[in-house]
């Protein structure tokens, strides 16, 4: 065949696909997929964009719909129309209802209405549908049961983060031979889980994390061979955690956070053979480790913390070469932290947090190349200086959390100590003398520093404001003295720059302890963290700098309890993102400036006990403010104890200050003349 031949064969091939494109095109859209998406539409209150009445009947052309004709869906003795195969409606904020017409649209494939507005309960048309492969109606607002399901083509099913309740139904996966996705999560779905699930025989990502289901994790659950990711966290779910879990032995992620799971790990995770991730934090597990968890070569990640398990830490870091994450904070460990831990070569995650360990950092730690984040919080380790010395020598360490450890020691002051990658550092709680040392500086990449709740002295270094990315400064609750420095202004992160971590962190609790009777507010990622200065209790004085105003990313100003004095400055309302002002106990004086009305996220203010004076604003945030916000000064308002007085006076009253007195005005004349007569003696003995 000549070169000229096979041309022309690709050149009748292409007229031959664009002619049957042409065909397809001219094809009408379905009467009765036309008349059931006109009703769905109809049911939502609104038209959506693309569609409505002034475009053309022929449906195929509307937006988010595909069709195709009739004669390449094999349907023999109709008439050749185009039949709609996907409605794609997903993020374009419908609201409304979802109509029962849907189920009219017998060929459609792929139905996606997710994140939208959609409030119902579910058209039980729309489970009876014969073809359908894909059902997407996750973040809406639908309520009411899951319709008891006839879906033999679907192969995702996801009706995930809306408001349904009631129990799952025996045939949830649609009697399909294919479904390979089932995501019920973040529901309030309750009872048991169906003994019906066994018949999902291809499922292999079951998602119903986040309901309120009960029992344990049944028979039916432990024979779906192909599951490779089984989440259930954060239900009712109690009882054993059934050996039978080591029958699946292609899972490779599993989930059973946050229930009420009792008694010991069943130690049948070596026969997984896949097993990645193991997540049971926040249950009832008691007795230790199981071998088959810390000799597992295939595990990534290990989240036990918050359950009671104690005994040894043996990981066997020569056969967990993958392992990148270990958490047993909140637990019941004790003794000397594994010093085998940096042969882990992967490892770069550690929370070793709410324990019972003793001692010092172990010297083996000098060789934890691939350590970025340790916490050790609220244990009972000692001797500071060492642990510092030991861990400048891990080169990757971005996350530091000390807090509630060293108690009563010195915080070190070496010139040689160094962390170049260091952008997390929170040594709270802990009792440490001293004051915050040069070494420090040099931490150019940090973001979050807090050393509150300890009783360090001395000024407040003025190189805080050369911390290009911090975003969150604690150092309140201590013994601070002299002035704020005025490069605490400048932090660039907290004018002009995002917020941001380059890398997510581990979802290890940070906590950030507000006062001393209640717990710390708990943040999981650090990322989360309110972009704060927080200089309260302290000795500081001078006054509040105007600079501050240019703080345009700063949500939390805390200076509360220190000598501070002088105005409050009018150009603060520049704070454009602050939420939590607290100015309370100081010795400020003057008015509060009606600008900070324009502070519209204002949501916590507090000048109690200074001395100001003046009317409290009446607009923005302020009416929301209670009075014990404002007492301890001479300040009045409307709606507060005490009221302004009126400036409004009587016609006498306003008579008799348009017209003088005599008396004042021979006063005026006195005054004025003795005046002018001291005024010619000055300059008399200036010429002497």
């Amino acid at each position: 065949m000549g070169v000229q031949d096979l041309w022309v064969i690709i050149i009748v091939l292409v007229f031959c696909f664009q002619a049957r494109g042409l065909n397809s095109q001219n094809l009408t859209c379905n009467q009765n997929d036309l008349k059931a998406l006109e009703d769905f539409m109809r049911e939502l209150g609104q038209v959506i964009d693309g569609w409505g009445t002034n475009i053309s009947s022929n449906c195929c052309g509307w937006t988010g719909i595909t069709c195709k004709s009739s004669s390449s869906l094999g349907l023999s003795n109709v008439p050749d129309t185009n039949r709609v195969v996907k409605l794609e409606l997903g993020k374009m904020r419908l609201a409304g209802k979802l109509s029962e017409s849907i189920g009219s649209l017998d060929q459609l494939r792929t139905l996606n209405l997710s994140t939208n507005f959609l409030k119902s309960s579910l058209p039980s048309s729309l489970f009876h549908l014969p073809n359908l492969e894909v059902l997407d109606l996750s973040n809406n607002d639908f309520y009411g049961p899951v319709p008891d399901t006839n879906l033999p083509s679907i192969i995702d099913l996801v009706i995930s983060e809306n408001s349904l309740n009631g129990s799952l139904p025996d045939g949830i996966c649609g009697n399909s031979s294919a479904i390979k996705l089932l995501n019920l999560a973040v529901n309030y779905i309750s009872g048991n889980l169906p003994d019906g699930l066994r018949n999902c025989s291809s499922l292999e990502y079951l998602y119903l994390g986040t309901n309120n289901l009960t029992g344990g994790i049944t028979e039916s659950i432990l024979q779906l061979q192909k599951l490779t990711e089984l989440k259930l966290e954060d239900n009712k779910l109690s009882g054993l955690l059934n050996e039978g879990i080591g029958n699946l032995t292609n899972l490779v992620r599993l989930d059973i956070s946050t229930n009420m799971f009792s008694g010991t790990i069943p130690d049948v995770i070596r026969n997984t053979g896949k097993l990645q991730f193991f997540v049971a934090h926040s249950n009832r597990f008691n007795g230790t480790i199981p071998s088959s968890l810390t000799n597992c070569p295939t595990l990534t990640l290990l989240n036990v913390r918050n359950n009671t398990l104690e005994g040894p830490i043996n990981i066997n870091c020569s056969v967990m070469v993958n392992l990148t994450s270990i958490d047993l904070g909140s637990n019941r460990f004790s003794g000397s932290i594994p010093d085998n831990l940096p042969s882990c070569q992967s490892l770069n995650n550690i929370n070793l947090a709410r324990n019972h360990f003793i001692g010092p950092i172990p010297e083996s730690f000098k060789n934890f190349r691939s350590l970025s984040y340790l916490s050790l919080s609220n244990s009972s380790n000692t001797n500071l200086s060492s642990s510092l010395r030991v861990l400048q020598q891990c080169r990757n360490l971005t996350t530091l959390v000390f807090s509630l450890n060293f108690h009563d020691e010195e915080l070190p002051a070496y010139p040689t100590l160094h962390f170049d990658k260091l952008k997390v550092l929170i040594i709270a709680n802990c009792r440490l003398k001293g004051s915050i040392p040069q070494w420090l500086s040099n931490s150019k990449q940090l973001q979050l520093l807090d050393l509150s709740w300890n009783c360090l002295g001395g000024p407040v270094p003025a190189w805080f404001g050369n911390f290009g990315s911090l975003f969150y400064l604690d150092i309140s609750n201590n013994s601070f003295t002299g002035e704020i420095p005025k490069n605490i202004t400048e932090l660039r992160s907290l004018i002009d720059r995002e917020v941001s971590l380059e890398e997510p962190s581990p979802d290890f609790p940070l906590f950030m302890k507000r006062n001393v009777s209640a717990r710390g507010f708990q943040y999981n990622q650090l990322e989360s963290f309110p972009p704060t200065i927080d200089l309260g209790n302290n000795n500081l004085s001078g006054p509040l700098w105007l600079e501050f105003g240019n703080l345009k990313k700063l949500h939390v100003l805390d200076l509360k309890f220190n000598n501070l004095s002088g105005p409050i400055p009018c150009n603060w309302s520049g704070m454009a993102s602050l939420e939590t002002l607290d100015l309370s106990h100081n010795k400020l004086s003057g008015i509060i400036p009606p600008s900070l009305v324009k502070l519209s996220f204002l949501s916590k203010f507090n000048v109690a006990d200074n001395q100001l004076h003046g009317q409290i604003p009446d607009g923005g945030q302020f009416p929301t403010f209670p009075t014990s916000s404002f007492e301890g000064n001479n300040l009045c308002g409307v709606g507060h104890d005490p009221p302004c007085k009126s400036d409004k006076q009587t016609p006498t009253q306003q008579l008799n200050k348009a017209k003088p007195s005599r008396g004042f005005i021979f006063g005026m004349t006195i005054g004025i003349v003795f005046g002018m007569a001291l005024v010619l003696a000055l300059k008399q003995r200036r010429h002497c």
